[in-house]
């Protein structure tokens, strides 16, 4: 165990540093077999549970739909937890084992998916993964539930990834209720939560300067779970389409929270957002596992967001997010001194990619402050599958 505060080293000055993340007094770094992560005193029965450091994390899945399942297999992979209960309304899950239906080969796990929430979240967990929904004004009663229960949340809902603008009586709201209870709740994933905005963060650490940040992230849907090919539109027609898009229900949903948490971090001094949301239009047939899409239809989405300072652009992120897209990749970049950028040929693997950034953020949740958090806050982790709780 490492302690920083008070700590004179340059190590500790580099520590406190690193990320823009800042050391309290009350905070150590801790170094245990399989993670590194920041420790802060919390109150309460939170601090209590935190502090025991030779039980397993107690973790509930909230949301078993694709996502959700992926998340619990991966969470059934950690030595360092136990999942306690399991949450979801969906009539073919409820009453059934957790493993049956993520199609695990150890099935049964011994726990039953319930849709009485108040009841599994009276298990008192240490953490609650939540993966409901997109909207953060859906799911503002099932987080302040969790939170209630005294117990952290991590949560894949988009618009929990960096609601300041959006939604800033809902982010303070859910601040205060979780800094009341002595809990800490984050909402991450791949995008939001890392390809076009942790990761370009990251990458300002090498800049001296930056005058202009952009992202662009090519994703093949096709090779996606059927919810996320029928959220941005594949085989519809175009008019369809735009008329989905004006309705609001065509759109990869968290695009603009990325252009504000950039903004905030590398102090750009962004005043206006704008997002524009046309259709990747098919030049051939395509099939998918589940559906095909003709050619002349909707393939998928081409999204853009700027982040504009009195008209001029300070931000760019690109999205085309389509069923046959031919070449995938993630590219960020910053314009300044120096000129730097990073691709990852292919792209982060999406759901693959939102199960593991949600799952490598449970020890650090667990030792953030109390409160409502954001990518931005919490510092980059791997959660080994043999770590010792």
């Amino acid at each position: 165990m490492l302690a920083v505060c008070g700590d004179p080293t340059p190590a500790a000055s580099v520590l406190s540093g690193f990320m823009g993340f800042s050391v309290a007094c009350s905070g150590e770094f801790l170094y245990r077999k399989g993670f590194v992560f920041l420790q802060n005193a919390r109150s309460g029965r939170a601090a209590q549970k935190a502090n025991t450091l030779k039980k397993k994390i107690r973790a509930i899945q909230y949301g078993v739909g694709p996502i959700g399942v992926s998340i619990a297999r991966l969470m059934r992979e950690k030595f360092a937890i136990e999942i306690i209960g399991a949450i979801d309304t969906d009539p073919a899950k409820v009453g059934r084992d957790l493993g049956e239906i993520v199609g695990a080969s150890d099935t049964p796990w011994g726990v039953e998916i319930s849709d009485d929430a108040s009841q599994v979240l009276a298990q008192a967990a240490d953490v609650v993964i939540h993966s409901t929904s997109s909207s953060l004004p859906n799911v503002m009663d099932q987080l302040l539930a969790c939170l209630e229960a005294e117990s952290c949340v991590v949560s894949t809902c988009e618009e929990l990834s960096y609601p300041y603008r959006t939604y800033p009586e809902l982010a303070a709201r859910l601040d205060k209720a979780a800094k009341e209870w002595g809990v800490a709740l984050v909402g991450t994933g791949v995008n939001p939560g890392f390809v076009l905005d942790k990761l370009l963060v990251t990458l300002a650490a090498v800049s001296q300067r930056i005058e202009h940040a952009s992202g662009r992230r090519v994703v093949d849907a096709a090779k996606r779970r059927e919810p996320l090919q029928r959220k941005i539109g594949a085989g519809m027609s175009l008019d369809e389409f735009r008329e989905k898009v004006a309705a609001g229900t065509i759109k990869h949903v968290g695009l603009p929270e990325s252009v504000a948490m950039v903004a905030d971090s590398l102090n750009l001094d962004v005043n206006e957002i704008i997002e524009t949301i046309d259709p990747v239009v098919a030049a051939e047939r395509v099939r998918t596992q589940y559906l095909t899409v003709e050619a002349g239809q909707a393939a998928g989405v081409h999204q853009i967001a700027r982040g504009l300072s009195n008209g001029k652009e300070l931000i760019h992120l690109e999205l085309q997010m389509y069923v046959g897209a031919k070449e995938p990749g993630d590219t960020v970049a910053l314009q300044g001194h120096p000129n730097i950028s990073l691709t990852i040929p292919g792209g982060s693997p999406g759901d693959i990619a939102t199960a593991s950034v949600v799952v490598n953020s449970i020890p650090v949740i667990l030792d953030a402050p109390a409160g409502l958090r954001t990518a931005r806050d919490l510092p980059i982790g791997f959660f080994s599958p043999d770590a010792r709780p």
